[in-house]
């Protein structure tokens, strides 16, 4: 592979062949029908579009119900020192990287990648990826509607043992007698609500709380599925809430950017309130402080740790949605000369400290939860589904006004969601709309693309409202969009563009859009990262997660059977092989010449990233500038004849000549 060095110093042209306009993603030739596709393809229209586009889809339900758990799991305060180390030599590097990418390419998660084509499978992958997160991850949204709808009640039906669903097993937590001995404990039961012995579920192995009886015999209706090879029926009321779900993302993306850029003014913003208003009424409950001292009290000795490492480069990952391909997507919807680093720097600084701002609203009630039950706050903590819709529903019906409190909360979910979910269908839509541009987007295709997209996740999507539907949300949240999946296609993120394409070279693409020298030291540290730092870190964690792997179980107790994970490894092979794959067959199968006349070829830049009516002046450092005209005006041509190029790069270094080849 070219050294980033020999990059800068030269490119290496092939000539323009003929090809069917618009077959593979590439800009129009002509000038009226270039401006046309640009023009239907939108930009951001406002400053602050692209910044809440980006907090709206990363932070989300994981910096709510992953975050704060990790980070009392693993040390506490001291957890945050891995945390930040990955945020720096990963999470950041990369971030830039991919925001770049589109905005220098205007182009989304496949086609930007015509930058080095050999790696296109790494768009490929990230668009698997999102075909899995967008399939699965609305199952979130449709279970908050269907809290947030039973908010609508005096008496929260999760705060008592009271109905159908409830089984004689039932215990309100805050009716036990802690003093008494476990066989003559009086709890609340389904039995009309009365104060009772019941010793036929003294064994605390078979008593259930409220709470939990109505997320599994209520909400789920799992008790009616012996397993992932036993769905059962549907769950219609799920269902509708999936619809309703799918309905409001349609609505959000149905016009592009041109919709969803003004829907992220409010979905952005809102549970920032909604969290701030929590935070207020969390913290004023008795024993929050104790909850708040387990969240944060460090235990440096976790540092020694390994799995505290992996924990923390996968949470990195996963919140600033590292390898989806939806960051290229945001990006490619920037103007062309947006300051993306000092966005992306905003961005940063706004998911990490979301995080740890939902770990203190989080823990508080746990803590007010532990202190009303007598136990530890440790045996209140959890993490996942188990968090937001056992432990913190149980927490907020102890409550005064509790059914406020509860509206409140899965609103903030269904905010968080909603944004996550529409700018995911809006990346993974991006990516056919630059694939074909000629013929979504004539007329009203773009809308009927989208809508028809949308109903296939919906239908998709249906076997997770059955009643063993969470069996199958178990297997695509561990398996389809894991953090192997995210680390591998990361690493070939890196290499590709800090070895092959070369970091000097893409760095001095920044130069073009923004005066990025004027953040000096980004410069050597974007180099660093790209090339030694991000691809070692994200490799190693990659591999130490495939060490460390164990099979998934739901409530530790369910074993799935040998299909079930054979289905969930599949599903993360199906986007894992798509890089090396793609990189062999375009290499092997699909290229003539030597081996160095292939490898010319494929890494030699295939798009066009000028923009309609714009006149792109490409800066090059210490060398002459070369002025393009986008639409080949004034006797010039565009793309430049071979021969023109051949003869410029003996006189001047052409750091980037597009070709729309």
């Amino acid at each position: 592979m070219s050294s980033n060095h020999d990059k800068s110093d030269e490119c290496i042209v092939s000539p323009p062949q003929k090809q069917d306009p618009g077959a593979n993603g590439d800009a129009v030739k002509t000038k009226g029908e270039d401006s046309e596709q640009l023009k239907s393809r939108g930009t951001w229209t406002g400053k602050l579009d692209f910044v809440l586009a980006l907090i709206g889809f990363s932070v989300g339900l994981g910096n709510v119900w992953r975050f704060p758990y990790l980070c009392y799991k693993n040390g506490g305060g001291a957890f945050l020192i891995p945390y930040f180390i990955c945020l720096f030599i990963g999470g950041i590097p990369l971030l830039i990287l991919e925001i770049g990418l589109g905005q220098y390419t205007n182009q989304g998660g496949i086609t930007a990648w015509n930058i080095s084509p050999i790696f296109k499978g790494i768009g490929l992958a990230s668009v698997v990826i999102l075909l899995f997160l967008n399939t699965y991850y609305i199952i979130i949204m449709a279970w908050s509607f269907y809290y947030m709808f039973m908010s609508f009640t005096s008496v929260l039906p999760w705060s008592h043992c009271d109905n159908v669903w409830n089984t004689p097993c039932c215990f309100v937590p805050e009716a036990v007698n802690q003093t008494s001995d476990v066989t003559t404990q009086l709890m609340t039961t389904a039995d009309g609500g009365m104060l009772q012995n019941v010793t036929e579920c003294a064994n605390e192995t078979l008593r259930t709380t409220a709470t939990v009886e109505f997320w599994e015999r209520k909400v789920l209706q799992i008790h009616l599925s012996d397993g992932v090879h036993d769905l059962g029926g549907m769950n219609w009321q799920l269902m509708l809430c999936l619809i309703l779900s799918w309905l409001l993302i349609y609505l959000c993306i149905c016009k592009g950017v041109k919709s969803s850029g003004k829907v992220v003014y409010f979905t952005a913003t809102f549970p920032y309130v909604l969290l701030t208003i929590l935070m207020i009424r969390a913290v004023t409950l008795p024993d929050a402080i104790n909850g708040i001292y387990f969240y944060l009290n460090p235990n440096i000795s976790r540092l020694a740790d390994s799995q505290v490492w992996m924990d923390a480069a996968t949470q990195i990952f996963f919140s600033y949605s590292i390898g989806l391909g939806t960051m290229a997507a945001l990006g490619s919807y920037n103007k062309f000369n947006v300051n993306f680093v000092r966005d992306a720097v905003i961005f940063a600084c706004t998911n990490s400290g979301t995080s740890l701002y939902s770990g203190f609203v989080i823990f508080s009630v746990l803590g007010f939860m532990a202190g009303r039950q007598g136990v530890e706050v440790a045996d209140v903590a959890t993490s996942g589904p188990g968090l937001v819709f056992i432990a913190y529903p149980e927490g907020i019906s102890q409550m005064p006004i509790a059914p406020l409190w509860a509206f409140l909360f899965f609103f903030m979910l269904i905010i968080l969601g909603i944004d996550s979910q529409f700018v995911g269908v809006e990346g993974f839509v991006t990516a056919f709309i630059d694939l074909f541009p000629n013929y979504l987007l004539k007329g009203s295709r773009r809308e009927y693309f989208a809508f028809f997209t949308c109903l296939g996740f919906c239908i998709a999507g249906l076997p997770m409202v059955t009643y063993g539907g969470m069996y199958v949300f178990q297997l695509f949240d561990n398996y389809s969009a894991s953090g192997a999946a995210l680390l591998f296609v990361s690493f070939f993120e890196s290499v590709a563009i800090g070895w092959v394409y070369g970091a000097d070279r893409f760095i001095g693409n920044f130069k073009t859009m923004h005066d990025f020298r004027a953040l000096f030291c980004c410069g050597q540290y974007l180099r660093l990262t790209w090339m030694i730092t991000t691809p070692c870190f994200a490799m190693a964690i990659f591999i130490f997660s495939l060490v460390e792997y164990k099979p998934l179980k739901y409530n530790d107790v369910y074993v799935y059977p040998w299909w079930g994970y054979m289905i969930g490894w599949m599903m993360s092979l199906s986007s894992m092989i798509c890089p090396p794959t793609y990189f062999c067959y375009q290499l092997i199968f699909n290229s003539k010449g030597s081996l160095k006349e292939r490898w010319t070829m494929l890494t030699t830049p295939r798009l066009t990233h000028l923009r309609s009516n714009d006149e792109v002046v490409e800066e090059v450092p210490d060398l002459e500038m070369i002025k393009v005209d986008a639409h080949g005006e004034n006797g010039t041509s565009f793309p430049p004849s071979y021969d023109e190029v051949t003869e410029n790069n003996g006189n001047a270094n052409m750091q980037d000549v597009n070709l729309n080849v």
